[in-house]
């Protein structure tokens, strides 16, 4: 991304001197998150709640979602204490003193990419809980290959980014601004709070790579937003579409929720 149309300012560097040490040791399928135990359940079994993290919007979502959480396979273990999801992949819930620890055992023990899924929509599922556990929210997507093999991280000026709560201040094409804090960082991904893409609180991004063993990987980007008037959110997508075409002039149409007209 060119001078003109992108630069990243990171502003709490005195925190983390070491800004080229990657975020690693933690297990990336589990999470701290700020909600009691009946709170995570709920989120996990009501099909209207699974709706405000899991994936985008999209017009498969409540299928993906009847297959994923509520086929006759799926397991709901003693005491809500895990949930066992078509294909057999199980969520753990631990309360602890100052909330619960939410796990994801996979079936399959190699890192795949159906395990970068989960970790976006766990995180998803942590931001929906600690941030805006009653308000819907408004997505856009897309994945694609990019023009030269290169991190969506890096395409975004933002691979110093590493440790969560360092504030930062990002723009897009077209000068459109995004301010907040790391939510998370993983060896492909990297989670950013968004104060613009909120009337109250804050947005969420994920952008993440999806490496492959059959070729060449691709890159995809998930941008949740909550409450903001249409214009807002035309603005964001249309900032979104032209880093889009840039640098991923292969990939599908950036792909919204749907607005009333």
């Amino acid at each position: 991304m060119s001078d003109s149309t992108g630069s990243l300012r990171q502003s709490s560097t005195e925190q983390h001197p070491a800004r080229d040490m990657p975020v690693a040791g933690a297990n990336p399928l589990s999470v701290h998150i700020n909600a009691d135990a009946r709170q995570v359940w709920l989120m996990l079994r009501e099909p209207r709640l699974v709706q405000q993290w899991h994936g985008w919007d999209a017009d498969t979502l409540d299928e993906e979602i009847r297959s994923i959480y509520f086929a006759p396979s799926v397991i709901e273990g003693p005491n809500h204490t895990f949930l066992t999801v078509d294909g057999g992949d199980t969520f753990q819930i631990e309360p602890v003193r100052d909330g619960c620890v939410v796990t994801i055992e996979r079936v399959e023990a190699e890192p795949d990419e159906i395990t970068e899924g989960w970790i976006t929509f766990l995180q998803q599922l942590r931001f929906a809980l600690e941030r805006h556990p009653s308000t819907a929210r408004r997505t856009a997507f897309f994945m694609g290959e990019s023009s030269d093999g290169a991190s969506i991280i890096e395409k975004l000026h933002a691979e110093q980014l590493q440790q969560p709560g360092d504030s930062y201040s990002l723009s897009l094409p077209g000068g459109h601004k995004l301010t907040g804090t790391v939510w998370f960082r993983t060896e492909n991904q990297l989670g950013l709070t968004v104060a613009e893409y909120a009337e109250h609180g804050e947005g969420l991004v994920i952008v993440a790579d999806q490496p492959s063993l059959s070729g060449k990987g691709s890159s995809l980007a998930v941008i949740s937003t909550y409450e903001l008037g249409a214009n807002a959110l035309r603005s964001a997508w249309e900032s979104w579409d032209t880093f889009r075409r840039q640098h991923y002039p292969s990939s599908g149409s950036l792909e919204t929720s749907k607005l009333k007209s």
